[in-house]
């Protein structure tokens, strides 16, 4: 078997389609070189190319103290050397990615494919993102990951509100766009193991969940925080106490 690659700078597109089509057209020229047969033509969505790479610092007083900075270093630490724990620790960061991927008309499939395969090019399945320590202590960030995007092509043009979306970002190119879907994974990243290295990830489920059991029940937004804090304050979540508790309002 020959494994012809052919590398294309797309420009701002996702580029699949001239990718696949370049493909096609090359591939009588190969077989007129080699004399054997052209079977697939097409791209690869494994991007190693096209990485984006973000950074941040979070201050440790800001985040609770030198302790939660360390837990949080043993949360990643964790993710790094246990593939168990790796899965969820990517998956965190996937759905801040694939939520802006989404708004923004990507293929988030690909982004998905991409992503897993670079986690696990050392031979073994990891994390995604590094955190350490910086020089004064606080948190330090690190991202690094496939991400073919575009702003041109596709639906991207055509669909209203994925148009809307890009004009909210404000973004002017393929990279531009990119490196604030990275940034929203390590964004989301940071603040599932803030969670987990300190009061834990079901508080915040929990109150998600009483939110969403309290709309269930035609809670109105004014009284809404009022509802959902009784609710789990006495740890008794349901739409007939959220309905109990409007009542004696």
């Amino acid at each position: 078997m020959l494994v012809v690659e052919i590398l294309i700078d797309v420009g701002d597109a996702m580029g699949a389609n001239v990718t696949n089509t370049m493909c096609e057209a090359i591939a009588p020229l190969i077989e007129k070189i080699t004399g054997g047969r052209v079977i697939l033509k097409i791209l690869s969505n494994y991007s190693t190319k096209r990485l984006v790479r973000g950074k941040a610092i979070f201050d440790k007083e800001e985040l609770g103290g030198e302790k939660i900075v360390d837990n949080i270093i043993w949360a990643y630490e964790f993710a790094a050397n246990d593939p168990y724990r790796a899965v969820t620790h990517n998956k965190g960061i996937m759905n801040g990615i694939i939520a802006v991927a989404n708004s923004t008309g990507q293929d988030t499939r690909a982004i998905e494919a991409a992503a897993h395969a670079y986690a696990s090019r050392s031979g073994k399945y990891t994390s995604l993102t590094k955190w350490k320590k910086d020089k004064k202590g606080n948190l330090l960030g690190e991202i690094e990951i496939p991400m073919s995007v575009g702003t041109v092509g596709g639906i991207i043009n055509i669909h209203p509100m994925i148009k809307i979306c890009m004009k909210i970002l404000g973004v002017k190119s393929a990279k531009e766009l990119a490196c604030i879907i990275g940034a929203a994974g390590l964004a989301q990243n940071f603040s599932a193991i803030r969670a987990l290295a300190s009061e834990g990830i079901q508080k915040g489920h929990m109150k998600l969940h009483a939110r969403n059991i309290a709309t269930s029940a035609g809670v109105p937004q004014e009284k809404m925080a009022k509802i959902v804090s009784q609710m789990i304050r006495e740890e008794n979540v349901s739409v007939t106490r959220a309905k109990e508790i409007l009542g004696n309002l």
